[in-house]
């Protein structure tokens, strides 16, 4: 479900782990952002890494999805992502964003960063996106 480029409940990760899409920023780039409850800790009560990567990666595919269509629903691959944790996140809201960084016509390079409120750095992403070609796309 979208509305004003805000996607909900879409994949099933997206309905599993609760997050929100964004991907009507002028500036092109998606924003992803959860509201850290009880089910998204680790045994040492804060946000699970496996949670802010998939964030991350998100964010990422998403903002490569942007450079070819406003919706931001053209499927992309993530071929590589490399996630360095920097800080913990305790509760709250985190929000990750993707940009650009480079690329050719079939493989796009992108960074993410995590952050919480207060606007520290949790965590950052770099990675290699590619978008799906039409053939392969499952349904719509």
């Amino acid at each position: 479900m979208s509305d004003g480029g805000i996607i909900r409940d879409e994949t099933g990760p997206q309905r599993l782990i609760g997050y929100v899409l964004d991907v009507g920023q002028p500036d092109r780039c998606a924003r992803c952002w959860l509201d850290i409850d009880e089910r998204h800790l680790n045994r040492h009560g804060v946000l699970h890494g496996g949670i802010a990567s998939a964030l991350l990666d998100s964010a990422c595919g998403a903002t490569g999805s942007l450079t070819v269509d406003e919706s931001g629903r053209v499927p992309f691959l993530t071929i590589s992502l490399t996630t360095q944790f920097v800080a913990p996140a305790k509760g709250g809201r985190v929000t990750a964003v993707g940009r650009v960084t480079g690329g050719g016509r079939s493989l796009l390079f992108i960074e993410g960063h995590l952050t919480d409120e207060a606007g520290t750095l949790i965590a950052t992403a770099t990675g290699v996106f590619k978008k799906v070609p039409p053939h392969r796309r499952g349904g719509s």
